[in-house]
């Protein structure tokens, strides 16, 4: 059994801060829990242009308001606590808080927790067995 609290994770390298955003990573691939789980925050006002290609990923908002829109089509989605989006054809989306929102977010396959955003805002697929590299 894995037991951790945000506390713990807070101000250490599983603790990222990017300017439109913070993620706390509190489950992650060297847990070979088969998925990752993280907090994370999207401050208000920011417009994030994401891409998971190599991840399909769940988020569930906990706090604040924003929009999602699909890429593809277009269609925007309002969000509020409780709601939910399931980016599960690798969607190209753009989140836009309204107010700082908190989600939980879920992605399989895991992070290893050295991913980073590129240009299209796609993460890498990282492989944990490549975290001995």
């Amino acid at each position: 059994m894995i037991v951790r609290n945000l506390d713990e994770i807070t101000d250490t390298e599983a603790d990222i801060k990017e300017p439109n955003w913070r993620s706390k990573r509190i489950v992650l691939a060297k847990d070979k829990a088969g998925f990752s789980v993280h907090e994370t925050t999207l401050y208000a006002g920011t417009v994030n242009d994401f891409w998971y290609a190599n991840h399909i990923e769940a988020v569930f908002i906990v706090e604040g308001e924003g929009e999602v829109t699909d890429k593809a089509t277009g269609e925007t989605y309002q969000l509020r606590p409780g709601s939910l989006y399931l980016l599960d054809k690798h969607d190209k989306h753009q989140v836009r808080p309204k107010t700082d929102m908190r989600a939980v977010c879920v992605f399989n396959p895991p992070i290893t927790g050295r991913e980073v955003h590129d240009e299209n805002g796609v993460y890498p697929l990282v492989v944990e067995d490549d975290m001995a590299s």
